[in-house]
């Protein structure tokens, strides 16, 4: 997609983040969001919910609505109202703990029983990059996974910021076609944005992702 001299788009994308406690999803909400890594962890109850405003191209900015959910909710009845509207699916594991990369198959089935017709775009996400020395999951086992699936790949460090800020600019530039910059300069020039948590109390109705006015793609979920 090419810019457009003097014209500007905007567009919301839903971005839900799914995996095991303890595979790093608040920590990688977080450094994205505030640029901030917490050493002491704090497991999600329900659900947490950050908003964040970026430039994808000098003409182009995005708001990105990121849900990160409770490992707990696998099994419970809030799922569904947790993923409804979602453009883009991250399934977080942790590359030193094989138990969390051999759940994501039931991660995935299960939010991909909630969707119908055309599936959000998924990615799957291996963290602790900078534990590479302790990998517990090959190399192999992930690549197969993300491929046998059509997902895209990843691998991020929430405690050094090590590809993050590069994973939310390529997911969200592959979800509506877009052309990232060669080096992409642009990822400097991040609009600051306020920050929305949403706990686990206010979390009972759907979140629903906003209209968009633009011509690219969307991916909608609806509840069965």
């Amino acid at each position: 997609m090419s810019d457009s001299e003097g014209e500007a788009y905007e567009k919301q994308v839903k971005i839900v983040l799914a995996g095991d406690g303890s595979s790093g999803k608040t920590s990688i909400s977080e450094r994205f969001s505030k640029d901030a890594f917490n050493r002491d962890y704090n497991q999600t109850l329900g659900i947490d919910y950050y908003l964040k405003r970026i430039n994808l191209t000098r003409s182009y900015n995005v708001t990105l609505a990121v849900n990160d959910v409770g490992g707990q909710t696998l099994g419970g009845s809030m799922l569904d109202k947790y993923i409804f509207g979602v453009d883009i699916v991250l399934l977080v594991y942790d590359i030193t703990n094989l138990q969390s990369f051999e759940n994501l198959e039931d991660w995935y089935l299960t939010i991909a029983k909630y969707c119908a017709g055309r599936k959000p775009l998924f990615a799957l996400v291996g963290n602790k990059s900078d534990l590479e020395h302790l990998r517990a999951v090959k190399l192999e086992r992930h690549q197969r996974f993300a491929k046998e699936r059509d997902m895209l790949s990843y691998f991020v460090s929430a405690k050094t910021g090590e590809s993050v800020e590069n994973l939310f600019r390529q997911v969200s530039a592959h979800l509506m076609h877009i052309v990232l910059p060669k080096h992409d300069s642009d990822a400097a020039r991040i609009i600051t944005a306020p920050i929305i948590r949403q706990e686990q109390s206010n979390a009972s109705a759907p979140i629903k992702s906003p209209q968009s006015t633009g011509t690219t793609r969307t991916s909608i979920c609806t509840i069965q």
